[in-house]
């Protein structure tokens, strides 16, 4: 191998023979360098081009599922109308044609519509444009007007503008006119009168409506179900329904609320919500908070869920009705099931009897993990939820129905 010090001399020696005929230096570079010389002569060459910055790829419609956002800030426009168009008709022997300017398209409105398959507010971007409106033509052609933008919101959507609340997106197919689109131009024959038989007159398209929409998602089911972390709720909801929660040995595994739906004969069904774990002080934003407890507000009843293998359970019951008056007045007054559930535990049923005896016997024994007395539970589930509709009824509102 040839030495360093040589091969550069070598390599200088044949740059002296370049007087007369001297080539641009990336030719001369690329056809004397060899291929492996080193990276401080390449970078010589390509020092006058400038890197392109990294752009940040958008997130897939699969990544962003699993992400839960029950809140977003949206601003939204309507699309702009088209310009009107002046000019006269231009025919073979007709001189004065007249004006037969277009007027232009109104531009698109901008619709929040409720779609079921939609979980959560992930999916939400910050802003939204909406269509624009063509341009009129010649001819007295109209220019097309702008499409209709729709975004989709999940079941249970508020739409919040300034504090107030605009529309409640409870049902599905509900549809909210966000934005309005702007109105189009008037062409020059829109202006045609008898005292001005060739106006020159055209107007602009106007703007569209430009508003700034807070988006708030509280879950909609029939029952909610609440309780301390590790009390079984996620275990629970898994052997009623077919909802897939994760379940752990660990506390706080439920991040986001949960819905699972009971099927009953006669095709009906109950949904109920699982949420996060609540435990004493949550109203001081200990733990997770009692933020997401807006995913109850909706619910008609409530199953609190009870470790029934702890000293004392029956304490669970008096924070956790404790902690929803602290979130909302009268939350825990609603119709409720206790559920002492991991039953199937021995410390666990030495204190069965004085759980009863401390709430009036008003408790549901049960077990998630060997589903242990869960017909019970599904009975008595069953009555609330048609003692629920019927009071919906009495009310003169449609019950929510799945």
């Amino acid at each position: 191998m040839m030495p360093s010090r040589l091969f550069s001399a070598g390599r200088w020696g044949m740059f002296e023979g370049l007087g007369r005929w001297t080539p641009s230096p990336p030719a001369v570079l690329g056809w004397l360098l060899p291929r492996h010389a080193a990276p401080r002569l390449l970078s010589l060459g390509c020092a006058d081009g400038g890197k392109e910055p990294s752009r940040k790829k958008p997130l897939s419609e699969k990544k962003l599922k699993r992400y839960f956002v029950d809140h977003r800030r949206v601003l939204v426009r309507g699309g702009r109308g088209g310009d009107g168009v002046s000019c006269f008709h231009s025919e073979p022997r007709k001189e004065f044609g007249g004006p037969d300017g277009g007027d232009g398209g109104n531009g698109g409105h901008v619709i929040l519509r409720v779609d079921r398959q939609v979980k959560s507010l992930s999916s939400v971007l910050s802003q939204y444009q909406g269509f624009d409106g063509e341009h009129g033509g010649r001819k007295n052609c109209f220019g097309r007007g702008g499409a209709l933008l729709y975004i989709r919101v999940p079941v249970g959507t508020l739409v919040k503008e300034g504090g107030e609340v605009v529309a409640d997106l409870s049902r599905p197919g509900d549809e909210y006119l966000a934005a309005l689109g702007g109105a189009g131009g008037k062409g020059n024959r829109f202006f045609l009168a008898n005292d001005n038989r060739a106006p020159v007159t055209c107007t602009p398209g106007e703007p569209g409506q430009e508003r700034i929409l807070f988006l708030e998602l509280k879950t909609v089911a029939h029952a909610g179900m609440v309780g301390f972390p590790n009390a079984g709720k996620s275990s629970l909801l898994r052997a009623i329904s077919n909802a897939r929660p994760a379940v752990a040995a660990y506390p706080f595994t439920t991040l986001k609320p949960h819905v699972g739906i009971v099927h009953y004969e006669g095709h009906q069904q109950v949904a109920v919500a699982d949420v996060p774990g609540i435990i004493p002080g949550a109203h001081r934003n200990r733990g997770l908070g009692l933020a997401f407890l807006r995913h109850i507000q909706r619910c008609g009843f409530l199953l609190f869920v009870v470790d029934l293998a702890v000293p004392e359970p029956w304490t669970q019951v008096e924070h956790l009705r404790f902690e929803l008056e602290q979130y909302e007045r009268g939350l825990s007054a609603r119709p409720h099931i206790v559920v002492a559930n991991k039953i199937d535990l021995p410390q666990a049923r030495a204190n069965l009897p004085a759980l009863r005896a401390r709430l009036g016997g008003d408790a549901i024994a049960l077990s998630a993990a060997t589903g242990e007395n869960l017909e019970e539970l599904l009975l008595r589930l069953r009555e609330l939820h048609e003692q629920h509709v019927a009071a919906e009824l009495a009310r003169g509102r449609l019950p929510l129905s799945w």
